[in-house]
Protein backbone atom coordinates (compact mmCIF):
# COMPACT_ATOMS: atom_id res chain seq x y z
CA UNK A 1 0.00 0.00 0.00
CA UNK A 2 1.47 3.59 -0.85
CA UNK A 3 2.50 5.64 1.83
CA UNK A 4 -0.04 8.79 2.53
CA UNK A 5 1.22 12.14 1.67
CA UNK A 6 -0.40 15.32 4.32
CA UNK A 7 -1.33 17.94 2.04
CA UNK A 8 -0.07 17.00 -1.22
CA UNK A 9 -1.65 19.38 -2.82
CA UNK A 10 0.57 22.02 -1.03
CA UNK A 11 3.76 19.55 -2.25
CA UNK A 12 2.36 20.59 -6.39
CA UNK A 13 1.89 23.97 -5.74
CA UNK A 14 5.25 24.45 -4.06
CA UNK A 15 7.17 22.96 -6.96
CA UNK A 16 4.99 24.89 -9.24
CA UNK A 17 6.46 28.02 -7.56
CA UNK A 18 9.76 26.59 -7.70
CA UNK A 19 9.40 26.04 -11.17
CA UNK A 20 8.17 29.90 -11.37
CA UNK A 21 11.40 31.17 -9.57
CA UNK A 22 13.13 29.07 -12.11
CA UNK A 23 11.60 30.88 -14.64
CA UNK A 24 12.07 34.14 -13.65
CA UNK A 25 15.87 33.55 -12.66
CA UNK A 26 15.90 32.22 -16.65
CA UNK A 27 14.16 35.03 -18.32
CA UNK A 28 16.41 37.48 -15.73
CA UNK A 29 19.58 36.64 -17.01
CA UNK A 30 19.96 38.87 -19.87
CA UNK A 31 18.64 42.26 -19.18
CA UNK A 32 21.36 41.80 -15.25
CA UNK A 33 23.94 41.17 -17.17
CA UNK A 34 23.08 43.48 -20.50
CA UNK A 35 25.60 46.29 -19.60
CA UNK A 36 28.73 43.51 -19.52
CA UNK A 37 27.15 41.83 -22.72
CA UNK A 38 26.40 45.57 -24.49
CA UNK A 39 29.68 46.02 -23.93
CA UNK A 40 31.25 43.17 -25.10
CA UNK A 41 29.51 42.70 -28.25
CA UNK A 42 28.92 46.46 -29.37
CA UNK A 43 25.35 46.16 -28.85
CA UNK A 44 22.81 49.45 -27.98
CA UNK A 45 19.50 49.82 -26.76
CA UNK A 46 17.94 49.41 -29.75
CA UNK A 47 19.19 45.44 -30.05
CA UNK A 48 18.13 44.94 -26.57
CA UNK A 49 14.91 46.31 -27.44
CA UNK A 50 14.08 43.94 -30.48
CA UNK A 51 15.39 41.02 -28.08
CA UNK A 52 13.04 42.32 -25.47
CA UNK A 53 10.21 42.30 -28.29
CA UNK A 54 11.09 38.17 -29.82
CA UNK A 55 11.02 37.09 -26.44
CA UNK A 56 7.62 38.96 -25.86
CA UNK A 57 5.93 38.68 -29.30
CA UNK A 58 7.06 34.56 -28.53
CA UNK A 59 5.50 34.75 -25.09
CA UNK A 60 2.80 35.91 -26.14
CA UNK A 61 1.91 33.16 -28.52
CA UNK A 62 2.92 30.58 -26.39
CA UNK A 63 0.22 31.37 -23.92
CA UNK A 64 -2.32 30.70 -26.15
CA UNK A 65 -0.88 27.55 -27.92
CA UNK A 66 0.68 26.02 -24.22
CA UNK A 67 -2.58 26.90 -23.09
CA UNK A 68 -4.24 24.30 -25.63
CA UNK A 69 -1.18 21.95 -24.86
CA UNK A 70 -2.13 21.82 -21.47
CA UNK A 71 -5.68 21.19 -22.00
CA UNK A 72 -4.73 18.13 -24.47
CA UNK A 73 -2.07 16.53 -22.60
CA UNK A 74 -2.39 17.58 -19.27
CA UNK A 75 -0.47 19.62 -16.75
CA UNK A 76 1.90 17.22 -15.84
CA UNK A 77 3.47 16.34 -19.07
CA UNK A 78 2.33 19.76 -20.21
CA UNK A 79 5.12 21.43 -17.32
CA UNK A 80 8.11 18.71 -18.42
CA UNK A 81 7.86 20.40 -22.20
CA UNK A 82 7.67 23.84 -21.54
CA UNK A 83 10.60 23.69 -18.66
CA UNK A 84 12.99 21.23 -20.13
CA UNK A 85 12.49 23.69 -23.42
CA UNK A 86 12.95 26.91 -21.68
CA UNK A 87 16.03 25.53 -19.50
CA UNK A 88 17.82 24.61 -22.54
CA UNK A 89 16.81 27.57 -24.47
CA UNK A 90 18.64 29.71 -21.44
CA UNK A 91 21.43 27.58 -21.76
CA UNK A 92 21.90 28.00 -25.29
CA UNK A 93 22.42 31.98 -24.93
CA UNK A 94 25.80 30.94 -23.55
CA UNK A 95 26.36 30.51 -27.63
CA UNK A 96 25.10 33.40 -29.02
CA UNK A 97 27.77 35.81 -30.68
CA UNK A 98 25.19 38.77 -32.09
CA UNK A 99 21.16 40.16 -32.34
CA UNK A 100 20.36 37.08 -34.74
CA UNK A 101 21.08 34.05 -32.43
CA UNK A 102 20.27 35.93 -29.00
CA UNK A 103 16.66 36.73 -31.04
CA UNK A 104 16.35 32.90 -31.90
CA UNK A 105 17.21 31.85 -28.01
CA UNK A 106 14.55 34.37 -26.39
CA UNK A 107 11.99 33.29 -29.18
CA UNK A 108 12.34 29.50 -27.64
CA UNK A 109 12.35 30.45 -24.22
CA UNK A 110 8.92 32.54 -24.51
CA UNK A 111 7.46 30.22 -26.28
CA UNK A 112 8.27 27.67 -23.40
CA UNK A 113 8.11 29.73 -20.30
CA UNK A 114 4.71 30.84 -21.16
CA UNK A 115 3.43 27.44 -20.87
CA UNK A 116 3.71 28.12 -16.53
CA UNK A 117 1.19 29.92 -16.32
CA UNK A 118 -2.22 28.85 -18.29
CA UNK A 119 -0.19 25.10 -16.62
CA UNK A 120 -0.39 26.67 -13.10
CA UNK A 121 -4.24 27.98 -13.21
CA UNK A 122 -5.57 24.72 -15.06
CA UNK A 123 -3.44 23.03 -11.83
CA UNK A 124 -4.91 24.68 -9.37
CA UNK A 125 -8.30 23.80 -10.54
CA UNK A 126 -7.70 20.17 -10.66
CA UNK A 127 -5.98 20.75 -6.75
CA UNK A 128 -7.95 23.32 -5.67
CA UNK A 129 -11.70 23.88 -4.32
CA UNK A 130 -12.75 27.17 -5.03
CA UNK A 131 -12.32 29.28 -2.41
CA UNK A 132 -8.27 28.25 -1.67
CA UNK A 133 -7.92 28.95 -5.43
CA UNK A 134 -6.33 32.63 -4.93
CA UNK A 135 -4.23 31.79 -2.29
CA UNK A 136 -2.69 28.85 -3.98
CA UNK A 137 -2.14 31.05 -7.34
CA UNK A 138 -0.56 33.72 -5.23
CA UNK A 139 2.03 31.17 -3.66
CA UNK A 140 2.65 30.36 -7.45
CA UNK A 141 2.63 34.28 -8.34
CA UNK A 142 4.53 34.47 -5.00
CA UNK A 143 7.13 32.65 -7.34
CA UNK A 144 7.71 34.79 -9.86
CA UNK A 145 8.42 37.57 -7.54
CA UNK A 146 11.35 35.35 -5.84
CA UNK A 147 12.50 34.56 -8.73
CA UNK A 148 12.56 38.37 -8.92
CA UNK A 149 14.36 39.02 -5.84
CA UNK A 150 17.07 35.70 -6.04
CA UNK A 151 17.95 36.83 -9.80
CA UNK A 152 19.94 39.73 -9.42
CA UNK A 153 22.29 38.56 -6.87
CA UNK A 154 22.42 35.47 -7.84
CA UNK A 155 23.27 36.00 -11.50
CA UNK A 156 25.67 39.07 -10.66
CA UNK A 157 27.43 36.71 -8.18
CA UNK A 158 27.55 34.03 -11.07
CA UNK A 159 28.85 36.78 -13.55
CA UNK A 160 31.46 38.19 -11.25
CA UNK A 161 32.64 34.70 -10.78
CA UNK A 162 32.43 32.66 -13.81
CA UNK A 163 31.40 35.28 -16.88
CA UNK A 164 27.86 35.81 -18.69
CA UNK A 165 28.48 32.50 -21.10
CA UNK A 166 29.01 29.97 -18.06
CA UNK A 167 26.16 31.94 -16.05
CA UNK A 168 23.63 31.11 -19.28
CA UNK A 169 24.57 27.55 -18.50
CA UNK A 170 24.11 27.34 -15.17
CA UNK A 171 21.01 28.86 -14.49
CA UNK A 172 19.74 27.00 -17.25
CA UNK A 173 20.28 23.76 -16.09
CA UNK A 174 17.92 24.18 -13.12
CA UNK A 175 14.72 23.86 -14.94
CA UNK A 176 16.08 20.24 -16.40
CA UNK A 177 16.91 19.29 -12.75
CA UNK A 178 13.32 20.48 -11.50
CA UNK A 179 12.01 18.03 -13.79
CA UNK A 180 12.57 14.70 -11.18
CA UNK A 181 10.66 15.57 -8.56
CA UNK A 182 7.74 17.42 -10.73
CA UNK A 183 7.41 13.52 -12.09
CA UNK A 184 7.85 11.90 -9.21
CA UNK A 185 5.47 13.74 -6.91
CA UNK A 186 2.38 14.79 -9.33
CA UNK A 187 2.07 11.17 -10.57
CA UNK A 188 -1.78 11.67 -11.51
CA UNK A 189 -4.79 13.66 -10.57
CA UNK A 190 -6.14 13.97 -7.25
CA UNK A 191 -9.01 11.43 -7.81
CA UNK A 192 -6.67 9.09 -8.50
CA UNK A 193 -3.01 9.95 -6.90
CA UNK A 194 -1.99 6.89 -4.31
CA UNK A 195 -0.16 9.20 -1.84
CA UNK A 196 -3.06 11.22 -1.18
CA UNK A 197 -5.35 11.16 2.15
CA UNK A 198 -9.18 10.33 1.58
CA UNK A 199 -10.28 13.46 3.23
CA UNK A 200 -7.91 15.80 1.21
CA UNK A 201 -9.34 14.08 -1.62
CA UNK A 202 -12.70 14.83 -0.96
CA UNK A 203 -11.85 18.26 0.00
CA UNK A 204 -10.67 18.78 -3.03
CA UNK A 205 -13.27 17.27 -4.96
CA UNK A 206 -15.94 18.94 -3.52
CA UNK A 207 -15.51 22.01 -4.52
CA UNK A 208 -14.45 20.36 -8.23
CA UNK A 209 -17.60 19.90 -10.91
CA UNK A 210 -19.30 16.69 -11.15
CA UNK A 211 -18.57 14.31 -14.36
CA UNK A 212 -21.51 15.64 -16.39
CA UNK A 213 -20.43 19.29 -16.20
CA UNK A 214 -16.80 18.43 -16.64
CA UNK A 215 -18.14 15.95 -20.34
CA UNK A 216 -20.04 19.32 -21.22
CA UNK A 217 -17.31 21.23 -21.11
CA UNK A 218 -14.46 19.45 -22.91
CA UNK A 219 -15.31 20.42 -26.42
CA UNK A 220 -16.05 24.37 -25.95
CA UNK A 221 -13.99 25.95 -29.13
CA UNK A 222 -12.06 29.19 -28.29
CA UNK A 223 -15.27 30.72 -30.19
CA UNK A 224 -17.63 29.57 -27.03
CA UNK A 225 -15.55 30.77 -24.74
CA UNK A 226 -15.70 33.82 -26.08
CA UNK A 227 -18.91 34.24 -26.41
CA UNK A 228 -19.40 34.79 -22.93
CA UNK A 229 -18.61 38.48 -22.06
CA UNK A 230 -17.19 37.17 -18.73
CA UNK A 231 -14.42 35.70 -20.53
CA UNK A 232 -13.74 38.82 -21.74
CA UNK A 233 -13.21 40.85 -18.50
CA UNK A 234 -10.28 38.42 -18.32
CA UNK A 235 -8.85 39.78 -21.41
CA UNK A 236 -9.65 43.70 -21.04
CA UNK A 237 -7.78 43.61 -17.49
CA UNK A 238 -4.95 41.69 -18.17
CA UNK A 239 -4.52 43.64 -21.65
CA UNK A 240 -4.12 46.89 -19.09
CA UNK A 241 -2.82 45.65 -16.22
CA UNK A 242 0.06 43.22 -17.25
CA UNK A 243 2.61 46.38 -18.71
CA UNK A 244 3.01 47.68 -14.83
CA UNK A 245 4.67 44.56 -14.24
CA UNK A 246 6.65 43.84 -16.98
CA UNK A 247 7.79 47.51 -17.58
CA UNK A 248 9.51 46.96 -14.21
CA UNK A 249 10.87 43.53 -15.05
CA UNK A 250 11.92 44.42 -18.43
CA UNK A 251 13.67 47.70 -18.06
CA UNK A 252 14.14 48.50 -14.36
CA UNK A 253 17.69 47.25 -14.64
CA UNK A 254 18.32 49.78 -17.62
CA UNK A 255 16.62 52.38 -16.00
CA UNK A 256 19.51 52.12 -13.11
CA UNK A 257 22.00 51.97 -15.16
CA UNK A 258 20.85 55.08 -17.56
CA UNK A 259 19.64 56.86 -15.05
CA UNK A 260 22.20 56.39 -11.51
CA UNK A 261 24.87 54.86 -13.85
CA UNK A 262 24.85 51.15 -12.50
CA UNK A 263 26.94 48.69 -13.24
CA UNK A 264 25.97 44.61 -12.97
CA UNK A 265 27.04 44.36 -9.86
CA UNK A 266 25.27 47.58 -8.28
CA UNK A 267 22.08 46.64 -10.14
CA UNK A 268 22.42 42.87 -8.38
CA UNK A 269 22.06 45.11 -5.15
CA UNK A 270 19.07 47.22 -5.99
CA UNK A 271 17.11 45.33 -8.53
CA UNK A 272 15.89 42.27 -5.58
CA UNK A 273 14.35 44.87 -3.61
CA UNK A 274 10.56 45.84 -5.13
CA UNK A 275 10.15 41.94 -5.47
CA UNK A 276 10.46 41.75 -1.84
CA UNK A 277 6.81 43.52 -2.19
CA UNK A 278 5.41 41.59 -4.83
CA UNK A 279 6.34 38.43 -3.12
CA UNK A 280 4.11 39.95 -0.04
CA UNK A 281 1.24 41.19 -2.50
CA UNK A 282 0.79 37.36 -3.68
CA UNK A 283 0.74 35.61 -0.64
CA UNK A 284 -1.45 38.58 0.92
CA UNK A 285 -3.74 38.89 -2.15
CA UNK A 286 -4.80 35.14 -2.10
CA UNK A 287 -5.60 34.97 1.54
CA UNK A 288 -7.09 38.34 1.60
CA UNK A 289 -9.63 37.01 -0.79
CA UNK A 290 -9.66 33.00 0.63
CA UNK A 291 -10.82 34.76 4.50
CA UNK A 292 -13.37 36.76 2.93
CA UNK A 293 -14.98 33.96 1.28
CA UNK A 294 -14.55 32.25 4.99
CA UNK A 295 -16.23 34.61 6.29
CA UNK A 296 -19.43 34.55 4.57
CA UNK A 297 -18.92 36.39 1.05
CA UNK A 298 -19.20 35.38 -2.13
CA UNK A 299 -16.81 34.75 -4.60
CA UNK A 300 -17.44 37.48 -6.89
CA UNK A 301 -17.21 40.13 -3.81
CA UNK A 302 -14.34 38.90 -2.56
CA UNK A 303 -12.41 38.61 -6.00
CA UNK A 304 -13.59 42.82 -6.71
CA UNK A 305 -12.87 43.95 -3.35
CA UNK A 306 -8.97 42.42 -3.68
CA UNK A 307 -8.59 43.59 -7.43
CA UNK A 308 -10.00 46.81 -5.90
CA UNK A 309 -7.98 47.61 -3.06
CA UNK A 310 -4.74 46.21 -5.36
CA UNK A 311 -5.71 48.90 -7.80
CA UNK A 312 -5.66 51.90 -5.70
CA UNK A 313 -1.94 50.49 -4.14
CA UNK A 314 -0.84 50.25 -7.43
CA UNK A 315 -2.43 53.30 -8.80
CA UNK A 316 -0.94 56.09 -5.70
CA UNK A 317 2.56 53.88 -6.17
CA UNK A 318 2.84 54.78 -9.54
CA UNK A 319 2.07 58.62 -8.52
CA UNK A 320 4.73 58.53 -6.11
CA UNK A 321 6.74 57.10 -8.44
CA UNK A 322 6.75 60.41 -10.67
CA UNK A 323 6.81 62.80 -7.81
CA UNK A 324 9.21 60.87 -4.80
CA UNK A 325 11.06 58.68 -6.18
CA UNK A 326 14.35 61.07 -6.94
CA UNK A 327 17.26 58.89 -5.43
CA UNK A 328 17.53 55.10 -6.09
CA UNK A 329 16.41 53.89 -2.61
CA UNK A 330 13.34 56.23 -2.61
CA UNK A 331 12.54 54.74 -6.64
CA UNK A 332 13.00 50.81 -5.61
CA UNK A 333 11.02 51.14 -2.32
CA UNK A 334 8.28 52.57 -4.17
CA UNK A 335 8.36 50.02 -6.41
CA UNK A 336 7.74 47.71 -4.17
CA UNK A 337 4.59 49.25 -2.84
CA UNK A 338 3.59 49.53 -6.64
CA UNK A 339 4.52 45.44 -7.00
CA UNK A 340 2.99 44.64 -3.88
CA UNK A 341 -0.71 46.44 -5.47
CA UNK A 342 0.10 44.39 -8.78
CA UNK A 343 0.36 40.86 -7.62
CA UNK A 344 -2.54 41.59 -4.47
CA UNK A 345 -4.93 42.03 -7.62
CA UNK A 346 -3.22 40.03 -10.37
CA UNK A 347 -3.73 36.80 -8.44
CA UNK A 348 -7.31 37.34 -8.41
CA UNK A 349 -7.82 37.86 -12.38
CA UNK A 350 -5.60 35.05 -13.00
CA UNK A 351 -8.15 32.93 -11.15
CA UNK A 352 -11.44 34.30 -12.75
CA UNK A 353 -10.90 31.50 -15.72
CA UNK A 354 -11.49 28.66 -12.89
CA UNK A 355 -14.32 30.64 -11.33
CA UNK A 356 -15.87 30.95 -14.90
CA UNK A 357 -15.06 27.47 -16.43
CA UNK A 358 -13.42 24.16 -15.61
CA UNK A 359 -12.65 21.06 -17.48
CA UNK A 360 -10.43 21.74 -21.01
CA UNK A 361 -11.91 25.57 -21.54
CA UNK A 362 -9.66 26.89 -18.11
CA UNK A 363 -5.88 26.48 -19.61
CA UNK A 364 -7.48 27.84 -23.29
CA UNK A 365 -9.03 31.13 -21.55
CA UNK A 366 -6.23 31.54 -19.02
CA UNK A 367 -3.70 31.38 -22.27
CA UNK A 368 -5.52 33.91 -24.26
CA UNK A 369 -5.40 36.05 -21.31
CA UNK A 370 -1.71 36.20 -21.05
CA UNK A 371 -1.43 36.13 -24.65
CA UNK A 372 -3.58 39.56 -24.92
CA UNK A 373 -1.99 40.82 -21.81
CA UNK A 374 1.28 40.17 -23.50
CA UNK A 375 0.53 42.00 -26.70
CA UNK A 376 -0.25 45.37 -24.30
CA UNK A 377 3.39 44.89 -23.32
CA UNK A 378 4.78 44.86 -26.81
CA UNK A 379 3.17 47.57 -27.58
CA UNK A 380 4.22 49.46 -24.61
CA UNK A 381 8.13 48.18 -25.24
CA UNK A 382 8.27 49.81 -28.77
CA UNK A 383 7.16 52.62 -27.02
CA UNK A 384 9.39 53.02 -24.69
CA UNK A 385 12.65 53.76 -26.07
CA UNK A 386 10.93 56.54 -28.01
CA UNK A 387 9.11 58.71 -24.69
CA UNK A 388 11.77 58.10 -22.44
CA UNK A 389 14.78 59.17 -24.04
CA UNK A 390 14.96 62.44 -21.74
CA UNK A 391 12.80 61.04 -18.61
CA UNK A 392 10.66 58.04 -17.84
CA UNK A 393 7.96 59.90 -16.50
CA UNK A 394 5.91 59.56 -19.38
CA UNK A 395 5.66 55.62 -19.62
CA UNK A 396 4.91 55.70 -15.72
CA UNK A 397 2.02 58.03 -16.68
CA UNK A 398 0.41 55.62 -19.37
CA UNK A 399 0.78 52.38 -17.30
CA UNK A 400 -0.84 55.09 -13.87
CA UNK A 401 -3.56 55.32 -16.59
CA UNK A 402 -3.89 52.09 -17.58
CA UNK A 403 -4.93 51.11 -13.73
CA UNK A 404 -8.08 52.19 -13.00
CA UNK A 405 -9.34 50.93 -17.20
CA UNK A 406 -8.05 47.29 -16.08
CA UNK A 407 -9.95 47.47 -12.67
CA UNK A 408 -12.96 48.61 -13.95
CA UNK A 409 -13.59 45.97 -16.91
CA UNK A 410 -13.65 43.63 -14.12
CA UNK A 411 -16.83 45.27 -12.95
CA UNK A 412 -18.52 46.28 -16.17
CA UNK A 413 -17.88 43.03 -18.59
CA UNK A 414 -18.23 40.37 -15.39
CA UNK A 415 -21.42 41.75 -13.79
CA UNK A 416 -20.80 38.93 -11.07
CA UNK A 417 -17.97 36.44 -11.11
CA UNK A 418 -19.50 32.38 -11.00
CA UNK A 419 -19.57 29.45 -12.97
CA UNK A 420 -21.15 30.48 -16.39
CA UNK A 421 -24.25 28.87 -17.45
CA UNK A 422 -23.84 26.99 -20.97
CA UNK A 423 -27.28 26.65 -22.68
CA UNK A 424 -28.34 30.13 -21.87
CA UNK A 425 -26.46 31.49 -24.86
Amino acid sequence: MAKKVNGLRWWIISLISLATIINYIDRSALSVMWPSIEEELGFDASDYAIMLNVFMVSYALGQSLSGKMFDKIGTRFGYVISIVVWGASTALHALAKGVFSFSVFRATLGLSEAGNWPGAVKSNAEWFPIKERAVAQGIFNAGASIGSVIAPPLIAMLYLGYGWRVTFFIVGSLGILWVIPWLIINKVGPSKHPWIKEEEREFILSGQPNEEEESEEEGLSMAKILSFRESWAVLVSRFFLEPIWWLFVGWMPLYLSDQYGFDVKQIGLFAWVPYVGAAFGSISGGWFAGRQMLNGASVDKARKLTITIGGAIMFFGLVATILLADTPVKFVGIVAMVLFGFQFAISNIQTIPSDLFSGKSVGSLAGLGGTVGVFSVIIMNFLIPVITKNTYTPAFVIIAVFVPLGVLAVYFLCKEIKPVKFHQN
